[in-house]
């Protein structure tokens, strides 16, 4: 084949090594199994197909139903799947196992075992594989996730993935190197407590009762009992009062061989609580001397948190799990503590918005508690300085409304413990409301400044024995409608549902933030004016206004928006410390054998005017629980303490706050709420999404014109269905703002967003939150298009 090797045929000319890989193709396609060639090193690897694993199912409950970690609401229920036999005793109810589902893996909880299944034997798979040797959710959470959900409307996929954390399979080797950690709870659950830290317990009940009324002695001997009960807790002012008082019930529960759970608004009121439990002879969970060789952890009080890093939330959620530990503090993802038996659950500032979940099925840690302690055989507490609504309603009452017609799954009757007068009235400061009339009976000439000349002397006073907390509602820029008469300035409201108003788009005419009514013709009921003015709150400029009111004093600024940050601590020294509510800094106390913190000398509210516009159904108690909590840092009145009420208020805000009786306001806003409609009287839940979905989700649960739920009649004692007082059960909907995104897709699926308000008697709670359940996961399972979500018992209803 010298020279040109390329030859001429019929078709034209060929290349010989065309011709030569011609041939070589058409030997191969010759034989009995065709193969395409391919160059050296360059072939597909050849898979070699394994045989089907042999399985034997096991011999005792061979079906294992699965909760799987699937958030779809439509696939919330069970799914069936086989067990080996080879695993058999480790695929045990609440075990954590690993499945195909769909073409993928998932991850799931094993709920039960069971003898048969209704799913065809030919369509059950079996387990893939179990993960880890220890049941991670015990029965007793496995009952509380299922009434928690149905309470809520949500499933228990959804409450799983809340619950258990991210497995870490390293810190499962570390602790069975701890020893006595094979070893589980005894079945009474009895604990040994050193015989120092009960004599340290008994002292601080005998202290706390010299402090209370006789609703402290129930609530001791229910700690110690088995069956339940439930308490609304009014702490007393002071630095770290309510959290000696949480840690004092946690210690006591343990005392009787109980279990312990308290959730705190955040990890500061977390550690107050962990160093009172500490300071009682309990000690923290961390690496002990059992565990110091092996990397093994040990102790009696745990904190979980979202806020712990993977590895330490599993380490304390296994050790609660397997009976290591008992007492579990820390914010809302402690409500799903896997605690056994009677215990203590218990809860500071049920008012908070840290308290609600921010997850579907968005449940609140106060029924989650209050439902664990009646499942349990518990006690529930909810301590707070500004009692809510319905811990006042809970603890006294409607007037002439019998109990059961005010009783859901999530509340009910409490027993009220309140401090004694004479202590309250040692342990408060003096508390002052330098408001237009009494700067007029001082004769004050500065009436109408931010800071008058009152309130300037008495701080410079109390400058020369300690820092001043200044507290401002706010470090941004928010709106609202009001009276336009200088004498009035009253919160501009809407006459249909007593909403506030606001401004929509420009539109001229102002519109119901609840329930989109058109405010047009608006008067006020007070004064009769017509017009109205927007009132815009700001607080940037504090900072150098005081700087130039108090020259030569050092001035620190305390918020989550400002460059510095929340300022955790402060020496004790002449300082004015600016803060946010939450953001208040704690003083340090001089160095001695005293308490960890010491009080500021005096605490200034600066601009209580903005509560008058304060939007949202808790804006007034919001604002008291603001107040309360920054002047429970003042020192009491016999050691010169004294708090300022700086600006025009709510009369029963500034009197709940000067006598330090919340229930005044409790009280009040109770009865405006039976009035309007509005919870906790009536059960509510919000439903949001798109219009048209909203629309069809309204008709099915009958919350529509001519449902079965388009009235919701009020709570009465007794009357004819005649005389019983009639609302409408749907508010609104009412356009809102879609969600913050970068998704195209997801901008054109949130468009036209509307939400609305349905309202039931207590009694049909658990069957609006069933029916909505069954639509969203009808809407979801026929993939609908549009947004569609809903929520119970919702603090901010628009």
């Amino acid at each position: 084949m010298g020279g040109d090797a390329t030859r001429l045929t019929d078709e034209g000319p060929v290349h010989p090594y065309r011709s030569f890989f011609s041939a070589i193709t058409m030997v191969a396609m010759t034989g009995m199994e065709a193969e395409q060639l391919a160059l050296e090193g360059l072939a597909p690897r050849r898979r070699r197909r394994r045989a089907p694993a042999a399985h034997t199912p096991a011999a005792h409950d061979p079906i294992a139903r699965v909760v799987l970690d699937i958030q779809a609401t439509h696939l919330g229920g069970t799914f069936d799947y086989y067990v080996d036999e080879k695993d058999a005793e480790a695929a045990r109810p609440g075990a954590l196992v690993r499945v195909r589902f769909g073409g993928q893996r998932v991850n799931g909880v094993i709920w039960e075992r069971a003898a048969s299944s209704d799913v065809p034997r030919s369509s059950l798979r079996y387990l893939e594989r179990v993960l880890g040797g220890d049941v991670l959710v015990p029965a007793a959470m496995r009952r509380d996730i299922t009434l928690i959900a149905d309470a809520y409307g949500g499933t228990r996929a959804n409450i799983l993935r809340l619950t258990v954390p991210p497995r870490v399979a390293k810190v499962e080797q570390e602790q069975r190197l701890v020893a006595g950690f094979a070893g589980r709870a005894s079945a009474s659950g009895a604990a040994h407590v050193p015989e120092e830290a009960a004599a340290r317990v008994d002292a601080c009940y005998d202290r706390i009762a010299a402090q209370y009324d006789a609703g402290v002695r129930d609530l001791r001997d229910a700690l110690h009992a088995r069956a339940f009960r439930s308490f609304v807790f009014d702490p007393l002012p002071g630095v770290g009062q309510a959290a000696r008082a949480l840690a004092w019930m946690a210690a006591e529960s343990l005392t009787a061989g109980h279990a312990a759970v308290i959730v705190l608004p955040g990890m500061k009121d977390t550690h107050d609580v962990l160093d009172a439990m500490r300071a009682l002879g309990f000690a923290p969970f961390g690496p002990g001397r059992a565990g110091a060789a092996t990397g093994g952890w040990t102790g009696d009080v745990a904190i979980l948190s979202a806020e712990m890093s993977p590895v330490d939330r599993y380490r304390a959620y296994l050790a609660v799990a397997t009976g290591q530990v008992r007492c579990v503090i820390g914010p809302r993802a402690a409500m799903y503590a896997p605690v056994d038996g009677p215990g203590l659950f218990a809860i500071m500032d049920d008012v908070a918005y840290q308290q609600a979940d921010g997850m579907m099925p968005y449940a609140h840690a106060r029924g989650v508690l209050r439902l664990r302690a009646r499942t349990h055989g518990g006690v529930f507490v909810a301590l707070a300085n500004a009692r809510s609504p319905l811990s006042q309603m809970e603890a006294v009452g409607l007037p002439g409304v019998p109990r059961r017609a005010v009783t859901t799954a999530v509340s009910g009757p409490a027993t009220p413990v309140r401090p004694l007068p004479t202590v309250l009235r040692d342990a408060m400061p003096w508390v002052r409301w330098l408001n237009r009339e009494e700067l007029a009976r001082l004769a004050d000439p500065s009436i109408g400044a931010r800071v008058p000349h009152v309130a300037v002397g008495n701080i410079r006073e109390a400058l020369r024995s300690g820092p001043v907390l200044f507290s401002i509602p706010s470090d941004g820029v928010s709106e609202a409608l009001s009276c336009a008469n200088p004498k009035c300035l009253r919160q501009a409201r809407c006459r249909r549902c007593t909403g506030p108003l606001q401004r929509v788009n420009g539109n001229p005419v102002p519109r119901c933030r609840w329930c989109g009514a058109a405010a047009s013709n608006w008067t006020c009921p007070h004064c009769h004016g017509e017009r109205l003015r927007v009132v815009r709150v700001g607080a940037a400029g504090t900072a150098d206004e005081l700087r130039g009111l108090f020259r030569g004093v050092p001035v620190l600024l305390s918020s989550p928006s400002q460059p510095g940050g929340v300022i955790g601590e402060i020496d004790h020294r002449p300082v004015i410390v600016i803060a946010t509510p939450g953001a208040e800094p704690r003083v340090r106390a001089p160095q001695g054998d005293g308490p960890r913190y010491a009080p500021y000398a005096a605490v200034a509210i600066l601009d209580a005017w903005t509560s008058l516009y304060a939007p949202g159904l808790d804006a007034r108690v919001d604002t008291l629980a603001a107040w309360m909590r920054a002047v429970a840092l003042c020192a009491p009145r016999e050691q010169g303490g004294q708090a300022l009420l700086l600006g025009e208020t709510d009369p029963a805000i500034a009197q709940s706050l000067m006598l330090w009786d919340s229930s005044m306001l409790a009280s009040r806003e109770l009865a405006e709420r039976y009035e309007t409609g509005m919870p906790p009287v009536v059960s509510v839940a919000c439903v949001w999404g798109r219009r048209d979905a909203v629309d069809d989700a309204l008709h099915a649960v009958g919350a529509a014109i001519g449902g079965d739920m388009a009235v919701c009649p009020l709570p009465g004692g007794g009357g004819t269905p005649s005389t019983v007082p009639e609302l409408p059960g749907v508010l609104g909907p009412v356009p809102i703002p879609q969600p913050r995104t970068v998704d195209a897709r997801e901008l054109e699926v949130t468009a036209d967003r509307v939400r609305a308000v349905i309202r039931v008697p207590h009694a049909r709670r658990e069957e609006l939150a069933e029916r909505l359940r069954t639509e969203v996961a009808r809407h979801v399972a026929a993939r609908e298009p549009g947004e569609l979500r809903f929520q119970l018992d919702r603090k901010d209803l628009i």
